[in-house]
Formats: structure tokens, C-alpha cells, sequence
């Protein structure tokens, strides 16, 4: 296995559990990486995209990354944009109110539509109603990360 300091990144700390998290499978470490890539270009289409998820897709690219490439979870971790929320994440910090509200108001919007023009079966309908019930539940009972704690955060 590589050492962190071969990273064409500049290193940083990394705990020995951190380095033990990794997948040894180079076949399967590199099938992770590539779902980590897939879902920050799915959150980078989100950013710019109404109603296209952007936090859901970069925290699985991030939990992806945090078990295949420590490079790769460096970079996303000190991201610009995606950056502070992994950091607020894994640090049980939550979610700014806008944030949980652009989610909420997001799932709503998308299952409305799915259930009320893309699905014919009344199971599936109802079963995709439990889940969004489900997820604007979950969101909204995540700690809630104040305004003011939001502008603290410091920028990689």
C-alpha cells in the first residue's frame, strides 16, 4: 500500500483506523472510487440544477471516498463548496435550516411528481409515499446548525 505522503496531494493527518477503514481489494477499492466520482458529478449537476439533490450524492461520495482513497477524501473533505458540508457532517454539526428546507421542499417536489404522473401502481405509490414521509422525517430531526455557526466555519 502506498504511503500517504506518495499523494500527489499535499498529505494530511490521517489516523491509523482511518487507514485501516480502506478496502484492500484494489478491483473493488477502484469500483468505489469511481461511484465516489459519479455521485460528486451527480452533486455538482445538483448545485446548478433545481430539483437535482446535491448534499445526498457528495456525503455517499464522501463515505465512498473514506473507504477506497484517502487522496480522494482529502480533496472532497477540503472542498471549496462540497467541503463544509462533509466537514459539518462527520463532525455531527447538522444541517443549516435552508438546507433542510431546500431538501424537504426538493422531495416533495420530485416524489409529487413521480407518484402523481410516473407510477401507475397504487403499492408503489403508497410505498414511495412512506419513503419520502420517511426521509423529510429524518432530515428535519437532524441537528440544525445556526446561522451564525454556518458563517464560522472556517474555509479550507
Amino acid at each position: 500500500m502506498p504511503e500517504v505522503s506518495d499523494c500527489l496531494l499535499q498529505p494530511h493527518p490521517v489516523s491509523v483506523s482511518k487507514m485501516a477503514g480502506l478496502v484492500r481489494n484494489r478491483a473493488l477499492r477502484v469500483l468505489l472510487m469511481g461511484l465516489g466520482l459519479l455521485f460528486v458529478g451527480i452533486g455538482f449537476v445538483g448545485a446548478f440544477v433545481p430539483l437535482i439533490p446535491t448534499t445526498g450524492p457528495v456525503l455517499l461520495a464522501a463515505f465512498l471516498f473514506s473507504i477506497s482513497s484517502v487522496r480522494f477524501d482529502h480533496w472532497l473533505t477540503n472542498h471549496r463548496i462540497f467541503g463544509p458540508v462533509v466537514q459539518d457532517w462527520r463532525a455531527g454539526r447538522g444541517f443549516t435550516m435552508r438546507l433542510k428546507m431546500t431538501a424537504v421542499v426538493a422531495i416533495a417536489v420530485t416524489f409529487t411528481i413521480t407518484v402523481g404522473f410516473a407510477i401507475d401502481s397504487t403499492v408503489v405509490r403508497v410505498l414511495l409515499i412512506g419513503l419520502a414521509i420517511g426521509l423529510v422525517v429524518y432530515i428535519l430531526q437532524l441537528p440544525t446548525k445556526h446561522p451564525e455557526s454556518a458563517a464560522a466555519t472556517p474555509d479550507p
